[in-house]
């Protein structure tokens, strides 16, 4: 007979590349059910939704059971649990119904550090995760622009309620004081301006939480890092050195936080040209990769300089969206299958290993 001990050993030979475990031992294989008849019945619960070795882990997973004496037939089904992480802060520090609050920054202004906000949070919620976004560039808030968003939020039992974006939940200091509009502030002012769209907007049950800061190390970084807990930050640079260097140093600004870096990553990596189809390294090129080998970081992806990626975000859409197949909204989805990767690995840092025999 067939037994449940020879299933869990064959898939305990998948191994997830970035938590360095067996996919059973990480307790993802779930439901396990064999029939009289040998059909094997069970769902392999993922650590996000957009697992970037998704399909991988399926095929081998449909493979190895298959090839066991006995077997008939698999029923398998792939699902997704994203896992909260504290990061030693108290739970009740934490933003209510959201699992992972992740800050994109960057050194400096000019880099497409918003487009990759608006691109990454869009790419987590295609893949099947409830996501948020939050415009906290309390200075130049230009997200409502690149969504295409420009109502006023509605208040409910005294709390904000975040407009719907492409199916993502949003709110930017743009949709409340006016588009137009400069917003000339001290620090104790931006900063609870950033308090409050943390803390007094309903954002209900999200997986991610994506927050686009204000360029530089001021006090709109400050005060994400120290009012909730950041599961992590996305370093957003391009490749020339002058730009490298800043960048740098806002990502050792949220080390001395103890914020961990989830990675680099290269904006206006390349440029491929229209008439003879060469790439061109306009900005240099791999200075990010280079910089997160030197720190100790991930390096998370290149994206390239491409005209669509500028003219989706003028129309008021994410190009992830409006043109998927362009090589812009593949890069900007594998940034996005990365950046979800690491946040795993930080969910599951403390994870005891599941005796399952």
């Amino acid at each position: 007979m067939l037994s449940k001990d020879q299933v869990l050993s064959v898939l305990s030979a998948i191994k997830d590349p970035d938590l360095g475990r067996d996919v059973v031992s990480l307790g993802m294989i779930k439901n396990l059910d064999i029939s009289d008849a040998g059909k094997v019945s069970f769902t392999f619960e993922l650590t996000t939704p957009a697992c970037p070795v998704r399909d991988r882990f399926q095929t081998m997973a449909q493979e190895l059971v298959r090839g066991l004496p006995g077997v008939t037939a698999v029923d398998l089904k792939m699902t997704a649990n994203v896992r909260a992480a504290f990061n030693g802060m108290a739970r009740d520090q934490s933003i209510p119904g959201v699992k992972h609050v992740i800050a994109v920054a960057s050194g400096k202004g000019g880099v497409g550090k918003s487009t990759i906000a608006v691109n990454l949070a869009a790419s987590l919620q295609l893949s099947g995760a409830r996501v948020g976004l939050l415009d906290a560039d309390i200075y130049g808030p230009s997200v409502p622009g690149m969504l295409g968003v420009a109502d006023a939020p509605k208040v409910a039992d005294q709390k904000l309620v975040p407009l719907d974006a492409y199916g993502m939940k949003f709110m930017s200091i743009g949709l409340l004081a006016g588009a137009d509009k400069a917003m000339v502030w001290r620090g104790p002012m931006v900063s609870r301006a950033i308090e409050q769209m943390l803390t007094d907007v309903r954002w209900g049950e999200l997986d991610y939480l994506i927050v686009d800061l204000p360029p530089g190390t001021g006090d709109a970084s400050l005060t994400l890092a120290q009012a909730v807990p950041l599961t992590g930050v996305a370093v957003v640079c391009t490749p020339q050195e002058a730009a490298m260097k800043i960048a740098v140093k806002a990502l050792q600004m949220f080390r001395g936080l103890n914020v961990t870096p989830l990675g680099l990553i290269e904006n206006m990596s390349w440029f491929v040209c229209s008439t003879c189809s060469e790439e061109h390294y306009i900005f240099d090129h791999g200075q990010a990769e280079r910089a997160a080998q030197r720190l100790g970081v991930p390096y998370l992806g290149a994206v390239p300089l491409e005209k669509s990626i500028r003219e989706e975000a003028d129309a008021g859409a994410p190009v992830v969206v409006s043109r998927p197949d362009s090589a812009g909204a593949t890069a900007l989805r594998k940034v996005a299958s990365a950046v979800a990767a690491r946040i795993a690995v930080q969910s599951f840092r403390q994870l005891p290993v599941i005796n399952v025999r």
